[in-house]
């Protein structure tokens, strides 16, 4: 009876705490729909976790099955890195080459990054917490709006944050339909929300969709040699949807292994969501930070398509910079509806699309110059 009972006896405030954070997650992803494939798995996850005396993470001195997949999984980064080859897969970059200056953007739109990592560094002591260069790079990474980046980077710089970064990085990109709205407006006139563009069709040949992913491959592992594991296996993914000879292998990617290792890896961040690791002030302060990367980063999109048309005669809606975020294709739809509040017959989809096809691009690279330059600084 006494063991029956050893459950509800060990049951601590803090387990209830973490039940309650799960139950969150788990309704946000039912009912609002919000990144459903990764937060009800980490809710879930944070549920078993904290189950008093649960077997999931260590069981008679051996691994719990959480705790293998942990291993395997996340601290050798290989789920993050096959995420990567499924987005890869789905990525068409054909928007990007009929609009290459949208790249500009999707590099801008990561000033979030940066801005976070100051405010990290710089206000944590007035709240007591003292981030290291690299815990504060790995917060700043939340600012990517790219789960698998910031899991990557976090593994790598900031172990002990991983269950809040990821969190707030995968909870904020479902937010991005209320977080950019209300930023964008702030920052433009109702003038510069109905700029129309121009958008031709011109083709693009296959030669080009190969040589893009080989070519980027090659230049980010000679700038940045530390990103390759990114970038190499988006670019992997995108050349075996590109080649036009393995369509099976392409659908795979996008579905089969997209999916295994989605569910694999949402229930095994939610491991890491133990109470006693997660309910501190400084997992209240990162999910903070995380709301100031999101804003920053559509502010630093917004503000730079401004600052081209002081240059430019075709002016660029300014819209389109807040879609250079990650958040693919979420942002983009934003701008459209966004554009067509103002105008019902404004269509800015492909640009915003061509802007946030280079978010994703940015994101990865900006995640590579941060583990270069950042490792580099505390080596």
């Amino acid at each position: 009876m006494e063991q029956l009972l050893a459950g509800f006896t060990s049951l601590s405030l803090g387990s209830i705490v973490m039940f309650f954070i799960g139950f969150i997650l788990i309704y946000l992803a039912i009912k609002k729909d919000y990144e459903p494939m990764l937060l009800l798995p980490i809710g879930f996850g944070a549920i078993l976790v904290n189950l008093p005396l649960s077997s999931v993470l260590s069981y008679e001195g051996m691994p719990g099955v959480l705790q293998v997949l942990f291993d395997a999984g996340i601290a050798t980064e290989l789920f993050p890195c096959l995420i990567f080859i499924g987005i890869g897969a789905m990525i068409d970059f054909t928007p990007l080459f009929k609009n290459p200056v949208m790249i500009f953007f999707g590099a801008a739109a990561q000033f979030g990054i940066f801005a976070t990592m100051l405010v990290a560094l710089l206000l944590g002591p007035v709240f007591g917490l003292n981030f290291s260069l690299a815990e504060a790079a790995s917060i700043g990474i939340i600012g990517a709006a790219d789960g698998p980046t910031s899991i990557f980077v976090a593994t790598k710089f900031a172990k002990d944050y991983l269950g809040p970064i990821t969190v707030a990085a995968y909870s904020y990109m479902s937010l991005v339909p209320i977080i950019q709205p209300p930023v964008i407006k702030l920052l433009t006139t109702r003038k510069e929300r109905m700029i129309r563009m121009k958008y031709t069709e011109a083709p693009v040949s296959k030669a080009v969709k190969i040589a893009f992913p080989i070519g980027v491959t090659i230049i980010a592992g000679i700038l940045a040699p530390i990103s390759v594991p990114l970038v190499g296996l988006l670019m992997f993914g995108n050349l075996i949807r590109e080649s036009g000879v393995l369509e099976r292998l392409s659908n795979a990617a996008q579905n089969e292994l997209s999916n295994i290792v989605t569910i694999l890896l949402g229930i095994t961040i939610g491991s890491t969501m133990v109470a006693d690791k997660f309910l501190r002030w400084d997992t209240l302060f990162i999910l903070a930070l995380g709301l100031v990367a999101f804003i920053f980063d559509t502010a630093g999109g917004v503000l730079f398509a401004k600052l081209v048309n002081l240059f430019v005669k075709n002016k660029i809606n300014p819209m389109v910079g807040a879609a250079g975020i990650s958040a693919f294709p979420m942002s983009s739809r934003v701008i459209q509806r966004m554009a067509k509040a103002e105008d019902p017959t404004n269509f800015v989809l492909m640009q915003a699309v061509s802007a946030n096809v280079a978010g994703q691009l940015g994101s990865i690279m900006a995640g590579g110059l941060i583990l270069a330059l950042v490792g580099y600084l505390i080596a």
